[in-house]
């Protein structure tokens, strides 16, 4: 049966620089700033490089490419263009949505914590997470990221998303080669260094080693979600997807490895622990930022770094589903937006609160801290594990072909890996997840 395109809002990307942007923005979170550092901290220091660039331009790569070719094949929202490939398909989309709405709930809260921090460097208040997190500070700080991101989107593609990211972007990337220009001239520069560029290779062997760098390759470049879908279909036949997808890449890998040029120094000129993770961020950070000369200064840098990548992320969460509820429903983009808004600020009000003065908890666990575990961890691996399946195995080729440009040996090739790597692949690292998750 032929695939008909939807006809949607019509709205399309200004330009090809327009959707490579919102699709680094979409792709560089704060998770690709900290959590790559702290992830190289716990598995070796340098010698996790290698698996992870493996990872990204052998697996999260190819994916990427099919995912926003088929967007654009497609040309719908999620939900349909899951439909179209076949009819008992739609459950994915929904599936997709729900798992990212969740995962877009507790993310709020963390973007909520670097605004906070962000004022907190800006007014010279040294930052105290326990101090901020002993009211309900967290909360209000929540709501307006998510009053913010709503705002965002409602405006549109060209108005909205495309408009801020074009601006924070490029700005976060002049703040990042500020803060690696800065990271040189700290006392803990070569250490730091040396521990994140010098490989052990002895420490390869390890399973685990190799299972959270694919995990990490997946988590950073966003692929398999469903947003770069959602992207693809906003996207002119004229523009060439496996270049941007080229550049989405490089410029995702860039952000990791600059960020760990500044994290690092940082970490050993104070002798902190490399694998603190968000206690490093949110607690032991400031205080070494309120230690050195400039250090608001700095400190405010920093957080406007995370808040600038948090919002661009959060924006590209809720325009997913966002598309879907005014395709499927026929309301406009500001109700879709409100409704959206006021659903993600009460889905993600437990989690707000799991670190506020209530300290609202599942089992002794902040309620964010069991979603991140359950539905972050589990859910985006399972999400690009279906949409592997679905578009490298029961979407006819003839249409990424045609619609899509999947031509040429290298194309083919991508095809390929979609179907015989990395099905297998995701299978075997939400084992090792579980595993993990078990008896870790």
């Amino acid at each position: 049966m032929p695939i008909k395109e939807d006809p949607g809002s019509g709205e399309k990307w200004s330009s090809n620089i327009g959707f490579i942007l919102a699709s680094i923005g979409a792709a560089v979170g704060i998770g690709n700033i900290w959590r790559f550092s702290t992830v190289v901290g716990q598995n070796g220091g340098g010698a996790y490089l290698i698996p992870f660039l493996l990872a990204v331009v052998l697996i999260a790569f190819p994916l990427m490419v099919i995912e926003i070719k088929a967007g654009r094949a497609l040309a719908a929202d999620v939900v349909s263009a899951f439909e179209k490939v076949h009819r008992a398909f739609s459950r994915i989309g929904w599936v997709m949505i729900a798992i990212g709405f969740v995962v877009l709930s507790y993310y709020l809260v963390i973007t909520g914590w670097t605004l906070a921090f962000v004022l907190y460097s800006f007014i010279g208040t040294a930052g105290d997470f326990a101090h901020f997190t002993a009211g309900y500070l967290p909360v209000l700080f929540f709501i307006t990221a998510a009053l913010l991101t709503g705002g965002v989107v409602a405006l549109g593609i060209q108005k909205g998303i495309e408009r801020v990211t074009v601006t924070l972007i490029p700005a976060s990337f002049v703040i990042l080669i500020a803060l690696a220009l800065y990271a040189i001239t700290l006392p803990g520069f070569g250490e730091g260094i040396a521990f994140f560029l010098t490989p052990d290779f002895s420490v390869l062997s390890d399973p685990a080693l190799w299972g959270a760098a694919f995990g990490q390759s997946f988590f950073s470049l966003s692929v398999g979600t469903g947003i770069l879908l959602t992207y693809g279909s906003y996207l002119r036949r004229s523009v060439p997807i496996a270049r941007s997808a080229v550049y989405i890449t490089c410029a995702d890998i860039s952000v990791a490895i600059i960020s760990g040029l500044i994290i690092f120094p940082i970490v050993f000129t104070f002798g902190l622990s490399p694998g603190m993770g968000a206690e490093l961020v949110f607690t032991t950070l400031p205080e070494a930022f309120s230690m050195i000369p400039f250090g608001a200064w700095i400190g405010a840098l920093f957080f406007l770094l995370l808040f600038f990548s948090a919002l661009s992320a959060t924006v590209s969460m809720m325009e997913m589903p966002l598309s879907s509820l005014v395709a499927r429903k026929g309301i406009s983009r500001k109700k879709a937006s409100a409704a959206l808004t006021g659903g993600v600020i009460a889905v993600g009000l437990p989690s707000a609160l799991s670190y506020s003065a209530l300290d609202l908890t599942v089992s002794g666990i902040p309620v964010l801290d069991v979603l991140d575990e359950t539905v972050g961890s589990f859910g985006l691996p399972f999400t690009a594990l279906l949409m592997a399946v679905a578009f490298g195995w029961v979407l006819d080729p003839a249409l990424l072909r045609e619609k899509g440009g999947l031509k040429g040996p290298i194309p083919r090739f991508i095809l390929w890996v979609c179907r015989y790597v990395i099905p297998p692949v995701l299978v075997v690292v939400l084992i090792f997840l579980g595993v993990d998750h078990i008896f870790g």
